[in-house]
């Protein structure tokens, strides 16, 4: 069984990203430091527990699994947070591309499929957008993101790398098994700040902005389930290994959906009220952030089946009932 590395596999898409590749019959090798990655996520294949900055401990894991491709998800994710942070953001995540680069190419490990974000575009003149939008990234963890796409085509320029970028937008949603799900302390994301607002007594949403030139109001955001996201990584792999050339792509629907829209439908699947206030808009927040995504479509033959927002917020109402939340 062909093994491949999945740095970050402990974390909340990567764990997804790894049940995804066992059921393909590939075998995952999670690599992850458990800084926010959670052991108990690692269900499918081996797990290694070193940082991706380490290139030695890399490069022994490499030589001991001998994978035949790498996926790397592995990095801090928080775009408020890197403002205060930026330091850490680009040791995680520049240190991290660099350390996991320096052994894939002591090892003469070729492949790589790259988890980017939408925050390379930073606040787009245009949306959709589309991946010939210029890369202008408000923040460092965006900008963390850049520079690590502009290693990979460095590094595949010179010869020795075949690399695929995935910039995703809103992951969400949970696998239907209920054994891995969204559970990141301290919690940022929309859906399960909305659900435990709903279900849980102290918890209030706040809703940032409600002034946008949008229909009710709120931002607007293309939100992918994470099962979708973690098939077009094997949509990927498949491509590179028909020797056919990677180029950064779009994760998303090409639909958006408002903080209302998720409000409502959180609100008419818990049967609960979601506890809310409204505030200023935050600095940076554009009013409309959705992904034409056709290019992943037409290269990758991918389609994302579980991304309508019934699915989405009820496999997320679903985890987190029989799950709960990270302790505070």
């Amino acid at each position: 069984m062909d093994r491949i590395i999945v740095t970050g596999g402990a974390g909340y898409i990567g764990s997804h990203v790894c049940k995804a590749l066992a059921e393909r019959n590939l075998e995952p090798v999670a690599v992850d430091d458990l800084r926010t990655g959670r052991r108990e996520a690692v269900r499918w294949g081996a797990f290694e527990q070193v940082a991706v900055e380490n290139s030695d401990g890399l490069t022994q894991v490499i030589r001991r699994h001998k994978p035949v491709a790498a996926i790397h998800l592995a990095g801090l994710i928080m775009a408020g947070e890197s403002v205060a942070k930026p330091l850490e953001y680009h040791q995680a995540n520049v240190g991290g591309m660099l350390g996991l680069l320096q052994a894939m190419r002591a090892t003469g490990l070729e492949t790589l499929v790259f988890s980017s974000t939408a925050s390379v575009y930073g606040i787009p003149a245009i949306c959709p957008v589309t991946e010939a939008a210029p890369l202008a990234p408000v923040n460092p963890y965006g900008a963390s993101k850049a520079i690590c796409e502009r290693l990979l085509d460095d590094c595949a320029a010179a010869g020795w790398l075949r690399p695929q970028a995935l910039r995703y937008f809103n992951a969400c949603g949970a696998d239907d098994s209920g054994h891995i799900g969204e559970m990141h302390h301290p919690e940022t994301h929309l859906i399960p700040l909305t659900i435990r607002a709903a279900l849980e007594d102290g918890h209030v949403l706040a809703v940032h902005g409600n002034d946008y030139d949008t229909a009710d109001g709120t931002g607007i955001r293309d939100y992918v389930h994470v099962s979708d996201i973690a098939e077009a990584h094997l949509l990927a792999l498949d491509h590179l290994w028909a020797g056919k050339p990677g180029q950064p792509m779009n994760l998303g629907t090409g639909t958006g959906f408002s903080v209302r829209q998720v409000i409502a439908e959180v609100e008419r699947q818990t049967g609960c009220p979601v506890k809310m206030t409204e505030g200023p808009r935050r600095p940076g927040d554009t009013p409309v952030l959705v992904a034409d995504a056709q290019l992943a479509r037409r290269v990758l033959g991918w389609t994302p089946r579980r991304s309508d927002l019934p699915t989405m917020v009820g496999s997320a109402c679903a985890w987190h009932g029989r799950n709960g939340w990270p302790s505070e």
